[in-house]
């Protein structure tokens, strides 16, 4: 028996959860206009244990997510999964945020594309492909864009694409085309973690927790981006 503690804080939903195999068994989360992620993580994590009755001994392992995202909220969480690795001597796990968001869909045909703001006209992306309501398939890696009228063409035209993310709306500017569906708004959350987290520790992919760095992608001016 597995059972995991979800970390996701890369953007303004603070999100944790305890996964047993794979399933969720509890999850706190809220979004916050402001970053609070340093009052509120902690805080979640404890109401998480209180509510299942298990303590942090009977982990197995912590999964966080990785990025792309806020500068600070993913500092703040890689730091507490870090810590309590430490503490219980446990695996650390690290999941792409842009395969969580792509998660949070169902569907059985065509491309996810995962799309998070990056400022401006540019966004954070990931494209998978479809796998009949399973796991979705990374068919390119997480990566920055600035928006074009042309952009992801190659596919929008001859395949359906769901785009999910909280930037749809900067998205539709540019693109316009039968193909396409959008998705409400949404941000990452731990509730999608669970099975993407036991799947690694099946297979003991798990990372350095000394050396573990959360991905900071890089505007096209060489900047990193920060909340």
């Amino acid at each position: 028996m597995s059972l995991i503690l979800n970390i996701e804080s890369s953007s303004k939903n603070c999100s944790v959860s305890i996964s047993k195999n794979g399933k969720i068994i509890a999850l706190q989360e809220q979004s916050f206009e402001e970053y609070s992620h340093s009052k509120s993580l902690h805080v979640f994590i404890d109401k998480l244990f209180k509510e299942t009755e298990l303590l942090p001994n009977d982990l197995s392992a912590v999964a966080i997510s990785e990025g792309p995202g806020s500068y600070t909220g993913l500092r703040i969480g890689v730091s507490a999964a870090k810590g309590i690795c430490f503490a219980l001597n446990i695996p650390l796990i690290a999941i792409d945020t842009m395969h969580i968001l792509a998660r949070k869909i169902e569907c059985s045909k065509g491309y996810i594309i995962s799309a998070m703001d990056a400022r401006r006209d540019e966004i954070y992306y990931s494209i998978f492909k479809t796998n009949n309501c399973k796991i979705p398939v990374l068919v390119i890696k997480t990566d920055s864009k600035i928006l074009e009228p042309d952009s992801f063409s190659d596919i929008i035209k001859t395949s359906t694409v769901n785009f999910v993310g909280n930037c749809n709306e900067k998205i539709k500017k540019f693109l316009n085309h039968k193909n396409i569906i959008f998705s409400d708004f949404m941000l990452p959350s731990a509730n999608e973690m669970g099975i993407l987290s036991f799947s690694k520790f099946q297979k003991n992919e798990f990372v350095d927790i000394s050396d573990f760095q959360p991905k900071y992608l890089k505007d096209f001016g060489g900047k990193k981006i920060k909340n």
